[in-house]
C-alpha cells in the first residue's frame, strides 16, 4: 500500500504536477477536486449522477455525521461507505472549519473544543482523539486531524496560539492513531496553520513534518485576506513541503485561485462553490458567470454554455432553466448542479492533461484571459 502521492508528470515551466493518491477504495488522479457531501450526499444529486460526472471521491464532514445520524447508526450499518452506498474514496473533514463557522457556538480549550450543537444547543466536548475515533469508525480513506484557525484579520499573537494548539492536537492525533490503528489503510493528513504570517506557517509545517503525516493541508486561507498574501503563503509553503506527499489547499474554489495554486504544486482541492451556487441559480461557463434568474434569459434558446457537453447543456435552454428556477422546481437544483460540477471536474481533467502534455501555462492563460460576462469564477 502506497501512502504517498506517486508523481506521474511534472510541468517543465512551473511546479504543477500530476500524481496518484492510492487508497483502499481506488486511486485518485491529481490534481483532484472533491465535491462536498458533508451529510453523505452531494446536494441535489444522486451518487450515480456524481459518478457519471467522473468525480473520483467525495468529502464528508465528521462533525455533522457525528451529530446526525450518529456513530451508532453508521457503525451498525458497516461504516460510511456502506451506509451511504458510495464505492469510491471518501475524505472526511474533521470539524475544524466548524470551529470557525460556528464560532459563537464554540469554545476552544487546550484539551479540545466545546460545541453547542447548532441543532438543539446541546453541549458537546470533542478532543482531537475523539475526532480520530469518529473518523476511524466512519472508515473514510483520508482523515483530517482537528485543527484551529483564527478569522481574518487576527493578530500575530492570536495566529501563533492557534498554530500552537493545532500542532499539539496533531501530535495527540497521530499518537492516538498509532495506538488504536484503523480498520483498513486509512491515511491521516496534517493541517498547517499560521494565518498570513509566514514565519508561523513555516514553523507549523516543519512541526507537522516532524510528526510525519501521509499528506499535508494548508488551512485557514481564503477567508478574506488579500489575494497577494494568500498566494504568497501557498507559494512559500510549496518550497518546504515534502515533494512525495500530497498537498491539499482546503476550501478554495475560485478557478483562477485553483490554477495559480496548481502552478505552485498543490494537488488537492474541495469547495462548496459549484454546488451551492448552482442551487442559488449562478452557473459557471467558459465566458464567466450566468445568473439564470435574470429576465434577459427568459427567451434564450441557447444552452448554459455552448462549449459544454454536460447533460444539462445537451438538452435544455437557458429559458427553460430560468423557468425552473423561478418556479422553485427541484429539477432546477439538479440540472444546475450537474452543469456546475461538470464544469469544475472538466477543468481538472484539462489541468491534468495539460501538465502531462507540457501545456499547463497555455491552459492557465487561456482560462484567465477570457473575457467574461460576469464576475470571474
Amino acid at each position: 500500500m502506497q501512502t504517498a502521492c506517486e508523481i506521474t508528470a511534472t510541468d517543465p515551466n512551473s511546479s504543477a504536477r500530476t500524481g496518484i493518491i492510492h487508497t483502499d477504495h481506488g486511486p485518485i488522479q491529481t490534481p483532484a477536486f472533491a465535491p462536498v457531501a458533508s451529510q453523505g450526499t452531494v446536494k441535489a444529486l444522486s451518487h450515480s449522477m456524481v459518478q457519471n460526472l467522473d468525480a473520483q471521491l467525495i468529502l464528508v464532514n465528521a462533525y455533522h455525521l457525528y451529530l446526525r445520524p450518529g456513530m451508532d447508526v453508521i457503525k451498525k450499518l458497516g461504516g460510511v461507505h456502506s451506509f451511504i452506498s458510495w464505492p469510491g474514496p471518501i475524505l472526511s473533514d474533521s470539524g475544524g472549519f466548524q470551529i470557525y463557522s460556528l464560532s459563537p457556538l464554540t469554545k476552544v480549550k487546550k484539551e479540545g473544543v466545546e460545541f453547542s450543537s447548532h441543532l438543539d444547543g446541546t453541549k458537546i466536548f470533542l478532543t482531537p482523539e475523539d475526532i480520530i475515533d469518529i473518523q476511524r469508525a466512519l472508515g473514510t480513506d483520508i482523515m483530517m486531524l482537528l485543527d484551529y484557525f483564527c478569522p481574518y484579520p487576527s493578530s500575530k499573537k492570536e495566529a501563533k496560539q492557534a498554530a500552537k494548539i493545532t500542532t499539539e492536537w496533531a501530535q495527540r492525533s497521530k499518537s492516538h492513531m498509532q495506538k488504536k490503528g484503523s480498520h483498513h489503510s486509512q491515511l491521516l493528513w496534517g493541517i498547517c496553520q499560521g494565518g498570513i504570517y509566514w514565519d508561523l506557517r513555516k514553523q507549523s509545517i516543519e512541526e507537522l513534518m516532524a510528526i510525519d503525516f501521509d499528506g499535508y493541508a494548508l488551512g485557514g486561507l481564503g477567508i478574506g485576506e488579500p489575494k497577494t498574501q494568500f498566494m504568497d503563503m501557498v507559494e512559500q509553503s510549496h518550497s518546504i513541503l515534502p515533494k512525495e506527499k500530497p498537498r491539499y489547499l482546503m476550501g478554495i474554489g475560485y478557478v483562477k485561485d485553483i490554477l495559480q495554486a496548481v502552478e505552485s504544486g498543490i494537488d488537492f482541492f474541495d469547495c462548496v462553490l459549484p454546488t451551492r451556487n448552482a442551487r442559488n441559480g449562478t452557473l459557471f461557463t467558459n465566458s464567466g458567470k450566468i445568473v439564470i434568474k435574470n429576465k434577459k434569459y427568459e427567451r434564450d434558446k441557447r444552452p448554459i454554455d455552448e462549449e459544454c457537453s454536460c447533460y444539462t447543456c445537451r438538452n435544455f435552454s437557458r429559458a427553460y432553466l430560468r423557468h425552473l428556477y423561478e418556479r422553485q422546481e427541484i429539477s432546477s437544483s439538479i440540472l444546475n448542479t450537474i452543469h456546475n460540477l461538470h464544469f469544475y471536474l472538466d477543468i481538472f481533467r484539462k489541468i491534468r492533461h495539460s501538465i502531462q502534455s507540457n501545456s499547463f501555462r497555455r491552459l492557465k492563460y487561456s482560462i484567465m484571459n477570457k473575457k467574461e460576462e460576469g464576475e470571474s469564477v
